[in-house]
């Protein structure tokens, strides 16, 4: 158990002196800020802090966004301190609540370093800047006779030196410099951006001393476990709750009504029956006493089979076509040498963050403070000042530890419930999810069906492509009758297809949404990248060709695509990631009978992947050898956390690929916990290898995501390679191979 402490906003004020000797150098990100301007007061310049430098010499950083493991808070804050050419030892990294002037702070879509890089960068610059005019007018010399090194500023002349803390008082007193003016340092003068950096926080997480959202405690708070419908959006019929309120501890129980959110925003609430206790157990204990009849409504019939049969039907019938339409695929397909059809399936999927969703929420009257474990606490905030009618201003949002998120814990609807259970109790609480409730009541990942058809001419050349796609939208869970794909999940990976192919074709089929869909670690790219990945290895058989060669041949010649971001699609760079990783993983060499090694690349939040894996099949049971990735994503800001990531992807892909399936009967969840969906278990770990492309020149791009897609069909691919055996519907479980 974490060793916790209650800090009000007070206390922090104390605890980080900055009602003291000390200064607050802080900045806008906001995408509309032109200029760094400092709003004065007695406590120092503008409240959106980043940087908070003391007397003494330490150096407190505020992170933005969300801790899930990924090491945001030291690669941002090691961004700050490298142009602010801090000393490593005087550096420590506080965790910002919820609020506007910070910022975007949603930490999901690979996009905190991508996004937050350039700006907290001139944090640190701005800091640095105004350290070396304190010194210069100390000295009496012009600002470029000093120099900023190692937590002192020194006099290039006379080798003089002052430490930062020293300079404080009069640095606090000196104008910002507008943004204009701030000057970043050169690639080749980084002293921390590029290196490999051990976490800040590694010390609290390997002694058990982080505070996680569910390690959180506050005075007289009480605890909430709630009774969900098995069936999405169901409610109460009837229930009896004479047992459970025989459970000692249990000490009330009523229902909750669900909160349904606005179309287009927020999460709400599915409602249920609430029990309250004075610890957790009795909760549970008393959730499973009651008895509860449901009114099961219009999903009460889902069945995810039957579901995937009618997907599947559909996607072999002409679709709704999708813009990006090149050249005629008939006209291809009519006179090709060869033509291959393939269907392919994933299921759906939970995210099964190890930490289990759970929020504490104190309602006082026209005040509401939380704590919970969220990716994107100013939603969060949002919400909780449209369903409560509590001005935003009011509304504080503390953020801990996540214990994983992987996307879950960017929906808020936990919070919503702890804040309407303290608001009915008239007393602070804490609503905890059982590991159950996680499985059978979260916003899942879509099924979907993918069918494609290819045509090969006569030199072995792919000339045509056609690809049809059904899975129920994300913009389901927020717009009603959304049943096709919308362009944002279109585009990642379908319509922005890399492959320099003459005749495409793309085209969608309606998948109407039975459960809440919502947005898992690398979202619509799961499907993409099996369904294209498997298809060019059938392909690549078919045309009598080596897979690699193939991949290369699609890719064509050295194009870069301008687009609309900042991030031009460069061909060079994925031909690149692909064959370093065919030569790391020795691709071409004999392999011992049953072992078979696959292939797979894809381009996700502009980061160019490439993974090969090599499997063993005994008796059709299959086991991952190794795994071999490489990632170009441009300035690679942290090595450590860049391999962490890469190295969890590869596991994330492997539980998705060997086990990863959600089903439904009757409309109800039939998973329950980790013994019937499954994850990697470290006996089964693999040897896994990574490789970064030295890319510092290029602007940083996503690493959290990227190396999910490639990992499942890289290891099918490996399957046919070893035995011949093609997989086309995953998880490997449902066919007896583990």
């Amino acid at each position: 158990m974490s060793n916790i402490q209650k800090i009000d906003r007070r206390d922090f004020v104390k605890l980080f002196g900055l009602a003291s000797g000390g200064i607050i150098l802080g900045c806008s990100v906001a995408s509309d800020s032109k200029d760094f301007i400092p709003i004065e007061s007695k406590k120092g310049f503008h409240p959106n802090l980043f940087v908070h430098l003391e007397e003494n010499g330490n150096v407190t950083l505020v992170a933005s966004r969300s801790e899930m493991g990924q090491g945001i808070r030291t690669s941002l804050a090691s961004a700050i301190a490298d142009e602010l050419e801090a000393d490593w030892q005087y550096v420590s990294v506080v965790q910002a609540i919820g609020h506007e002037k910070y910022g975007n702070q949603n930490t999901d879509g690979s996009r905190s370093v991508r996004t937050r890089l350039e700006p907290m960068r001139k944090m640190g610059a701005t800091a640095k800047m105004m350290l070396i005019t304190a010194a210069a007018k100390k000295w009496n010399v012009a600002e470029t006779a000093c120099k900023a090194e190692n937590h002192f500023v020194i006099n290039k002349d006379t080798n003089e030196q002052i430490f930062f803390g020293d300079l404080v008082a009069d640095a606090a007193n000196l104008p910002t410099p507008k943004e204009k003016n701030i000057q970043l340092k050169k690639v080749e003068d980084f002293k921390f951006i590029g290196k490999t950096l051990k976490s800040v926080d590694l010390k609290d997480f390997t002694h058990g001393t982080a505070t996680y959202g569910i390690d959180v405690r506050i005075p007289n708070m009480k605890f909430a476990a709630i009774a969900r419908s098995p069936v999405t959006f169901g409610s109460v019929k009837s229930f009896t709750k004479n047992n459970a309120e025989k459970v000692a501890g249990v000490e009330a129980i009523f229902e909750m009504p669900r909160l349904i959110p606005p179309t287009g925003k927020f999460f709400g609430m599915l409602g249920g029956v609430a029990v309250i206790a004075n610890n957790t157990w009795a909760a549970f204990q008393g959730k499973l006493d009651l008895d509860i009849e449901w009114e099961k409504g219009a999903n009460e019939n889902f069945d995810s089979e039957e579901f995937k049969k009618i997907l599947t039907k559909r996607v072999q019938k002409t679709g709704k076509l999708v813009p990006g339409v090149r050249g005629n695929v008939n006209t291809a397909f009519d006179t090709a040498a060869k033509t291959i059809e393939a269907t392919y399936h994933v299921p759906f999927l939970a995210h099964a963050p190890m930490e289990v969703p759970n929020a504490t929420a104190w309602f006082q009257g026209d005040k509401i403070e939380v704590w919970a474990p969220v990716q994107d606490p100013q939603t969060a905030r949002s919400e909780l000042a449209h369903f409560f009618e509590v001005p935003i201003e009011n509304i504080t949002i503390n953020v801990p530890f996540l214990g994983g998120g992987f996307g879950r814990k960017s929906k808020s609807d936990f919070v919503v419930e702890a804040v309407a259970i303290s608001k009915k109790i008239k007393a602070p609480v804490q609503v905890v999810w059982t590991r159950e409730d996680d499985i059978q009541h979260s916003f899942y990942h879509a099924t979907s069906a993918q069918y494609l058809k290819g045509s090969i001419d006569k030199e072995g050349n792919l000339s045509g492509w056609l690809q049809r796609v059904g899975f129920p939208s994300i913009v389901s869970s927020f717009k009603p009758l959304s049943d096709y794909a919308s362009g944002f999940e279109l585009n990642q990976g379908f319509t922005n297809n890399p492959y320099a192919i003459k005749n495409f074709r793309l085209e969608s089929v309606k998948a109407e949404a039975n459960l809440r869909i919502g947005w898992m670690r690398s979202v619509v790219h799961i499907h993409s990248a099996f369904g294209i990945n498997s298809f060019v290895d059938e392909l690549a058989f078919a045309a009598q060709k080596d897979p690699l060669q193939f991949h290369l041949d699609l890719l064509g010649e050295d194009r870069i695509i301008e687009g609309k971001s900042k991030f031009p699609f460069n061909s060079k760079r994925f031909k690149n990631v692909l064959t370093t990783t065919a030569k790391m993983a020795n691709w071409g060499e004999k392999l011992p009978e049953g072992h078979g090694l696959g292939i797979a690349i894809h381009y996700s939040f502009y980061s160019y992947v490439a993974t090969v894996v090599e499997v063993s099949v005994i008796e059709r049971k299959v086991k991952i050898e190794n795994i071999w990735t490489t990632i170009d994503c441009g300035l690679a800001l942290n090595k450590d956390n860049i391999t962490n990531q890469l190295e969890g992807a590869a596991i994330f892909g492997m539980s998705l690929a060997l086990f990863g399936k959600i089903s439904t009967k009757e409309g109800a969840i039939e998973q329950n916990n980790f013994f019937d969906y499954e994850m990697t278990r470290m006996k089964d770990a693999p040897k896994i290898h990574i490789h970064i492309v030295d890319a510092m020149h290029e602007p940083p791009t996503g690493v959290g995501e990227p190396g999910v897609p490639v990992i499942a069909p890289a290891i099918c691919n490996a399957i046919f390679n070893a035995i011949g055996e093609r997989v086309r519907s995953l998880p490997l479980m449902d066919l007896g191979m583990v």
